[in-house]
Order: structure tokens, then sequence, then C-alpha cells
């Protein structure tokens, strides 16, 4: 018996070594962990139960059958989060550069299966040097299978995919189909074809840190949520946004406890919009002002910032907020602007987060570039998002609401639940410059005629009442109490349930 559980330690011991002191010492030297160091750092400390410590690959060509590690590239099993469940695996490259092979994916399939059946988050840690050469085919078939898997898990459970490494060829997909990507800056990287097939094909040169790091993915792509300093931000980060996420599309979002009272006045809102109605403000301090202790996890943070997105909390409860940013392109929607606050909805609602829409929004972004890339389409992406979200929506119209933009941002008519006005909100087809250059047009040599019909225009259109006539805003309500008004509405539709005709699936705008 001594015997048997002393190979059992050594054969742990093995597989916990990973490829090696020579090849983990060289992981460190790139400022990166080893995966089992990930996911002691992501996971509350001894809660990790591993799975398929021992599982090796099958393959015998290229002299493999001489080169039989244990784990097979990735530790996979499962552990809780401030003690709650998350699966996750966790690529090791210092073992055959975590290249995936057959029993490599079937060890990754295998808990998405299990987190998809229990009803709990996965959380991929990438780190791979791609599909292993030397399966051929097998390896491309394991590729498939966790493709499909991740498919079959989304709208499940939530799926989050941390790039800690390369990541390069088909291997993207699998996180590219995930709800979150978070990478690591100057350490980890993503692109289909690497450089060296980029300047063979197109004859460009590119470094991978250009082609696929962080900063590209983050700023031009949108590929990619955000991007840490290291690996110990990184996991830590992702410890909080779990915090956020329900379980499971069975489970409602955690309830945290907070210290922040509900009914919180805060008076510097009521001049936080600018007299000029052509000077900016940060949105920003809208947020924090009415979250509980003004904790905003932003997501997407570096790209079109002229919409925020991100997790508040409020009486502990989780919230999806969608908020314009006056303070870049005066908060105006464009074709990135749209793809982001419409994936994010669409995220919020598959998984029973309610949604906080803060408007000043001038309209769509004008010219031939947004109209050649298809602004149309993409802008009603995110007309469609909030128009099929049957969460909880509570909609602030802090300043300018015009046009087709007023419509598109969590309007009455997209059966936004509760809408609220701010006194200093202009509801309204356009401004009342170019309003008047239209109803207006013979005057347009007389200064005085147009001053005049310009005042005329603002005093009847520019303010909220015109809309809270028709019942398009319930409330005209003071800034300062946006908190009180706000927690208020979404307790009121805790209980909410929308039917929606049947159907296989909507058909997005794509």
């Amino acid at each position: 018996m001594a015997d048997i559980l002393a190979e059992l330690e050594t054969r742990r011991a093995d597989a916990r070594a990973g490829g090696g002191e020579k090849r983990v010492t060289a992981q460190h030297a790139k400022g990166k962990l080893t995966a089992r160091e990930r996911i002691e750092l992501l996971l509350d400390e001894g809660s990790f139960e591993e799975y398929d410590m021992f599982v090796t690959h099958r393959t015998t060509e290229f002299g493999m059958a001489a080169n039989r590690p244990p784990g097979d590239g990735v530790v996979t099993g499962w552990g809780t989060v401030n003690g709650r469940q998350v699966y996750v695996f966790s690529q090791d490259f210092t073992v055959l550069g975590g290249s995936v092979s057959e029993t490599h994916g079937q060890k990754i399939c295998k808990i998405m299966d299990m987190a998809m059946q229990n009803g709990a988050p996965v959380v991929g840690i990438n780190d791979s040097g791609g599909a292993r050469i030397q399966e051929g085919v097998d390896s491309l078939a394991a590729y498939g299978e966790v493709f499909q898997r991740n498919i079959e898990a989304s709208g499940v459970v939530p799926q989050i995919s941390m790039i800690m490494g390369p990541c390069a060829g088909g291997a993207v997909y699998s996180p590219a189909m995930t709800d979150f990507i978070f990478m690591v800056k100057d350490s980890s990287y993503m692109f289909v074809t690497g450089p060296d097939v980029v300047k063979t094909v197109t004859n460009e040169v590119v470094t991978a840190e250009e082609l696929g790091g962080a900063s590209t993915h983050t700023r031009k792509s949108s590929v990619a949520d955000g991007a840490f300093e290291n690996d110990v931000e990184a996991l830590n980060e992702i410890r909080r946004l779990i915090d956020f996420l329900p379980l499971s599309n069975r489970d409602k979002p955690p309830v945290r406890p907070f210290f922040d009272s509900p009914d919180r006045i805060e008076d510097s809102l009521d001049t936080l919009v600018p007299d000029n109605p052509n000077q900016p403000y940060d949105m920003h301090e809208l947020i924090t002002k009415i979250a509980d202790e003004g904790d905003f996890y932003e997501i997407q943070a570096e790209f079109a910032k002229n919409i925020l997105t991100g997790f508040i909390r409020l009486e502990g409860q989780t919230v999806g907020v969608v908020a314009n940013q006056p303070m870049v392109l005066a908060g105006v929607l464009d074709i990135d602007s749209a793809r982001k606050a419409a994936r994010f909805v669409r995220f919020c609602d598959c998984f029973e987060i309610p949604i906080l829409t803060l408007v000043d929004v001038p309209g769509f972004l004008p010219g031939t570039a947004q109209e050649y890339d298809g602004v149309i389409k993409h802008g009603a992406k995110l007309l469609f998002a909030y128009g099929e979200a049957t969460v909880p929506k509570v909609t602030v119209i802090t300043r300018k609401a015009y046009g087709g933009a007023y419509v598109v941002m969590a309007s009455k008519h997209l059966r936004a639940d509760m809408n609220y006005a701010w006194p200093t909100s202009e509801i309204a087809v356009m401004g009342a410059k170019g309003a008047v250059e239209i109803l207006h047009r013979s005057d347009q040599g007389d200064p005085d005629k147009i001053a005049a019909h310009t005042k005329e225009y603002e005093d009847r259109f520019a303010n909220p009442f015109v809309a809270a006539e028709r019942g398009f805003v319930d409330e005209v309500i003071q800034p300062h109490s946006t908190r009180r008004r706000v927690c208020r509405a979404f307790a009121a539709l805790r209980r909410k349930e929308q039917k929606r005709p049947w159907k296989k699936h909507d058909n997005i705008p794509l």
C-alpha cells in the first residue's frame, strides 16, 4: 500500500512539474506565470479540484511515443471565486508549447460540458503555440470540438477568455466566441496569420505586437475587452468581473452587501451639464455617482470611447450600463460604438442583467466613410439589441437626444420600462440651428429673423416636456435625485416578465 501511495505522489509531482525547471524558468523570464500559478491566483486558496492530471496523448509518429508528458499541456478543473463555482482550463506553454492535441482538446471539452451541465462560468487561459503539427487533422478536430462547445455554451454560462501568451491561427476563434476576452500587455497576442505569413503574402512588414498585441485588439479591432499590465493584475481583475456575473442563465446575478444609501442625494449632479450646449462633460462622473460606492467595472474602455459600457451595482445588485460620452465626438453614435454597445446589451439580456442607459446623443456620425462601411446595418444592431432585450431597462436622458439616435438609445418605443429625463434634456428631431435652416430657408439672409426663429424653436422643443406630454418620458426628474429614482425603478422591475413570439432564433443584422 505504501508503494502505491508513493507512486501516486511521484506521478502527481511529475505532472505538477510541467515541462521541467528549465522551461518554467524560461516562462518566468518572459514575465509570465505558469499554468498552475495562474489557476492558484484566479481561484480561492485551496479550492481547485483538478481533472485529468495523468492524461497523455496517443500519438506515436515523429518520435512522440517517447515524449508523453502527463496532462498533455493543459490543466483543467474547477474551483471557486469568492465562494462561487467556476470551471477553468489553463494551457501550459512549458509542456510541448501548450500545443493542442486530440487529448488536450478532449480535456477542455470535458470541463466545458460539465460547466453547462452544472451551471457555472468557464474561464479559459490561453497560452499555446497552436495546433500540434505532429497530430495533423486530429489536432484540427480537437479545435472543432472546442468551438462547438463555445457555441453551445453561449448564453448558457458566462465564458471568459484570458490571452496570456500566444494565440494564433485557428486557436483565436475559440476566444472570439466567448463573452469577454482580456489580454496581458507585451506578452500576449492574437492573429489568424502571423507576421511571417503576412510578409510573404502581402509584403507587409509588421511585428507580432503591432499585428495582434494588446494595444491593437483593445483600441483598433475591438477583439479584446481589456488589457492588463501583467498576469497578476489580469487574474485579480477577472475575479472582480466574475463577482458581477451570474453563474448561468438559470441564476440571477449575485447580490452583494452594500453600504451606500439608495436615497443618497448628489447635489453636484445639478451642475454636471454645462450651460453651453456644445461644452462636453464626463459621463463617468454620472455613472460613479449613481453606483454603489462609486464602483464601475468598465468593458472595452479603450475602444469607441464615445460610448461607455460596463457594470455597476445598485442596492447590491448587478446592473449593466450603456452611456454616451460627450467628451468624445460629442457622444455621437457611429459604427464602432453601435457594435460595442449592441454586443454588451445582448450579453446583459442573455444573463438577466438589468440595463441602465444614460443618453446624451446628438445623432449618428455623418460622412461617406460611415455610410460606405455600413453604418445603417451596424446602427441597426444596437437598435435590434435594445428592442429584443426583455430584462428591466431604465433610461435617463441628460441632455441631447436627437433624431434616430434618440429612438435607438433605449427609448420608450423600444420597450424601455422607465424613461426619465433631466430638465436640461432636449428631445427633438434635430438641434435648433439645423431645424431652423430647414424650416425657414427663405429667411437665411436675415440674421434677426433667424435668431428669432432659433429662440422660438428652442423654447418649444429644446426641453423634455413635449416628450413627457406624449408619455414617451415617464418623469422629468431632478439630477440630484437620479440615484434614488433609478434604484426605485429597478426595485419595481425585479419581477418583470415579458413574453416574446415563439421563434427558433432571431436574425440580427450582422
